[in-house]
């Protein structure tokens, strides 16, 4: 694996920079640079940002080559939407968390977790709204285009394909498939 301080040692050798020169542009001390291209230390926040303007490079491109791939987290991303049948938003909540606590450190996980999230937010409003209309309309006696048998039908046909969607994905990712297999209408995260 190519560690952040491997890749700044290339990025600077590609640019004809001594690390005191790199030090100078990114105005950070050179025994900093030294640490950092030694994997003595990692380059955090302005620190990383001075030295990625300094080789004049985007901070996710040096940091993407710590990332590891890890099937089996993204088959547990793609199950814990179903934490929505035991939790209202469960489905959301989870995958939220496991995509931000690991978007920067496991391969695929941000393009996965933002395609999964972005289809869980529009399933959620499309079912809560359902119910919602199904629950109204019974109470107000509202006369409504759809009764609420069907209305209620609509809501278990869309749960249960939507229950075996994240298992189906999960059994492709085993298989080797990774690719963004929820439909993306509406993009709520970029």
């Amino acid at each position: 694996m190519e560690t952040i301080g491997t890749k700044i040692t290339q990025l600077r050798k590609q640019k004809a920079l001594s690390q005191e020169e790199l030090a100078d542009l990114a105005k950070v001390n050179v025994r900093t640079i030294q640490r950092i291209e030694n994997n003595e230390t990692t380059p955090r926040g302005a620190t990383l940002k001075l030295i990625c303007n300094a080789l004049e490079v985007s901070p996710d491109e040096i940091v993407s080559f710590e990332k590891t791939e890890d099937h089996t987290f993204l088959i547990w991303l793609h199950l814990s939407v179903m934490l929505g049948y035991v939790l209202p938003l469960g489905n959301i909540i989870l995958p939220l968390i496991l995509w931000l606590s690991n978007k920067h450190r496991i391969e695929n996980v941000n393009t996965q977790g933002i395609n999964i999230l972005n289809f869980q937010i529009l399933y959620s409003i499309i079912t809560y709204a359902f119910v919602f209309f199904a629950a109204f309309g019974k109470i107000t006696h509202f006369k409504m285009i759809l009764s609420f048998e069907v209305l209620l039908l609509i809501v278990a046909v869309l749960g249960t394909v939507i229950f075996f969607f994240p298992i189906i994905n999960a059994f492709r990712i085993s298989k080797g498939t990774v690719k963004n297999f929820y439909p993306s209408i509406i993009r709520f995260i970029k």
